[in-house]
């Protein structure tokens, strides 16, 4: 049996006719750039992450840099953040010319350690970026409590974790900000690139929304320096498409994670935590699993989808070699590197694939 990591042709197909329609509206009006699509997903995302205000931007990488660039940091300014996560985490801090500043990870959730924030604030430290990673918030409320003595904003890179829940409240509606990606891997993708910023601060709101087409308000005059941030209609008519269908799939994910954590519990493979009184939407259901890379080659061997996130934590990356961190400096972030593998978890696998996948799995170990 072949199980792919994810199958987004399976997705498409239950959702085609809608997704068509969407994007026919905007080709057949000719409104290419911004419009009503991305008005409509804009006030659509915010209601569903619970915050007032939302900009379409063109990435969940975009997300991230306008945050920076509103806020003007920049050279000389720290930003607090987690070594485990994919790179556009640290790499938008670098582009805007300041210096990330890592804290390791807690071992169960693979996100940002709180307890271990506080001692990484100088007097150059500007923001706090926590991570939610593979669906799961952060432990929002001490990095509020340290945002807050230190005058803090705290962006949230949400991702992984579009509606995922802390303790009653939506990803990107605790901090000052939250950014969303909607890569086609994601519980909320798109057919390209795309992303936005959630927020409840108004003053904020209106700075993104002029940073993304170059700082201009209104047409042809400037007050500041910003970019080309725009989403992109078409992507915009996608996901008002897939939208409706957002919770149905994260509930078919959480549904598959249990069948995973059924099979898997009282056995050699550590299956993912989540905090209590937190809702996961398991944008990637990973394990720990002993002789990983030997587990991932036998998994390959038998067409099953896999992948590491992530291989490198980020303070080893050669890019970033002269902020002057070493092996050893976040032992549990480099531990998970070592250790970390995720499986197929999408809402459209089959009882019989799920099946496959757990007994690959336990057999490769008895």
């Amino acid at each position: 049996m072949k199980v792919p990591l994810l199958d987004l042709i399976a997705q498409y197909a239950r959702i085609k006719n809608e997704v068509l329609a969407q994007v026919n509206e905007v080709l057949d009006s000719q409104r290419c750039i911004g419009g009503p699509k991305v008005e409509q997903l804009e006030k659509a995302v915010a209601a569903a992450s619970d915050c007032r205000f939302a900009v379409g931007v063109a990435s969940g990488t975009d997300a991230l840099l306008n945050c920076l660039m509103s806020m003007e940091i920049g050279p000389g300014d720290e930003v607090i953040t987690t070594p485990f996560t994919f790179f556009a985490t640290a790499g938008v801090i670098w582009r805007v010319g300041a210096k990330p500043v890592f804290v390791d990870i807690d071992p169960r959730t693979y996100n940002i350690n709180p307890g271990l924030i506080e001692a990484a604030v100088t007097p150059k430290t500007r923001a706090i970026m926590p991570v939610h990673l593979f669906g799961q918030m952060a432990d929002m409320d001490p990095i509020m409590a340290v945002a807050q003595r230190h005058g803090l904003p705290v962006i949230e890179d949400a991702a992984q974790s579009i509606t995922s829940v802390y303790k009653g409240r939506k990803a990107g509606s605790i901090g000052t900000c939250g950014c969303l990606s909607f890569f086609p891997s994601k519980n909320l993708g798109g057919i390209g690139d795309g992303g936005m910023v959630v927020t409840n601060d108004e003053a904020l709101y209106h700075r993104l929304f002029i940073m993304r087409t170059h700082g201009m308000e209104p047409k042809y005059y400037h007050k500041y320096v910003g970019g080309n941030f725009r989403l992109d209609p078409i992507q915009a008519a996608a996901l008002l498409a897939k939208l409706p269908h957002l919770d149905a799939w994260s509930e078919g994910r959480r549904r598959n994670a249990a069948y995973y954590n059924r099979r898997f519990a009282g056995t050699i493979v550590k299956t993912p935590y989540t905090m209590p009184d937190c809702v996961t939407v398991v944008n990637q259901y990973v394990i720990r699993a002993p002789r990983r890379d030997e587990l991932l080659a036998h998994l390959q061997a038998k067409q099953i989808g896999c992948e590491v996130y992530y291989p490198l934590p980020l303070h080893l990356q050669e890019c970033f070699a002269s902020l002057g961190y070493k092996t050893g400096d976040f032992p549990e972030a480099e531990k998970a590197a070592k250790e970390v593998i995720a499986l197929p978890v999408y809402p459209e696998l089959t009882d019989d694939m799920k099946n496959y996948v757990a007994d690959t799995i336990l057999g490769f170990y008895s």
